[in-house]
């Protein structure tokens, strides 16, 4: 008993370190296309579970966006598109203080990233929207720093093309639709 009380303070201690970030990711990740609460549950579960087993406890931040990206994909070629997620992910944004046109605005934004390359899209939500640094991007991806911020960059001006189309009409700068998104992102 004495030994889980001791993992479980192991583990908390580090998730603590990642919470905010790992957080803003899944509810970017899921947006309208799952629950949010659903995917970090399961995440955290398998992540507590095996936490003994990570080669470097120090990284699970990494193993928790890894464990959450696969989850995603899983899901979404499971279940398909669930009806009902866009008010359930509207409420949630409204009770953090997001207007009207910022749901819209983010709404567009995030309709936007899901439509770009993978790569792309997770240097945008992990970086933009979750707040993680490049290094811990690249350690994560095991990739280099260049090729993160190359990723943004691509994203960024896949983004803005897809944001600037007539269908969109809105007016909001990517710059400021990103810190919206990162803003009242759960």
């Amino acid at each position: 008993m004495n030994t889980l009380k001791t993992k479980q303070d192991r583990f908390l201690k580090a998730y603590r370190a990642c919470h905010d970030g790992f957080l803003r990711y899944c509810s970017a990740l899921a947006f309208e296309q799952m629950d949010v609460e659903d995917l970090v549950q399961d995440v955290l579960l398998t992540a507590y579970q095996k936490y003994d087993e990570l080669a470097d406890p120090a990284k699970l931040q990494h193993y928790l966006i890894r464990a959450a990206r696969n989850r995603a994909v899983s899901l979404r070629r499971r279940a398909g598109r669930k009806a009902g997620l866009t008010e359930l992910h509207g409420d949630r944004l409204r009770s953090k203080g997001a207007t009207a046109d910022q749901l819209a605005d983010v709404h567009l934004l995030y309709r936007a990233i899901n439509k770009l390359p993978a790569k792309q899209r997770d240097a945008i939500l992990l970086f933009d929207i979750s707040g993680y640094p490049l290094k811990d991007i690249a350690a994560m991806q095991k990739v280099t720093e260049a090729s993160i911020k190359m990723r943004l960059k691509r994203g960024r001006d896949g983004l803005k093309k897809a944001l600037t189309e007539p269908t969109t009409r809105r007016n909001s700068g990517l710059t400021t639709l990103l810190l919206t998104a990162k803003t009242i992102a759960l």
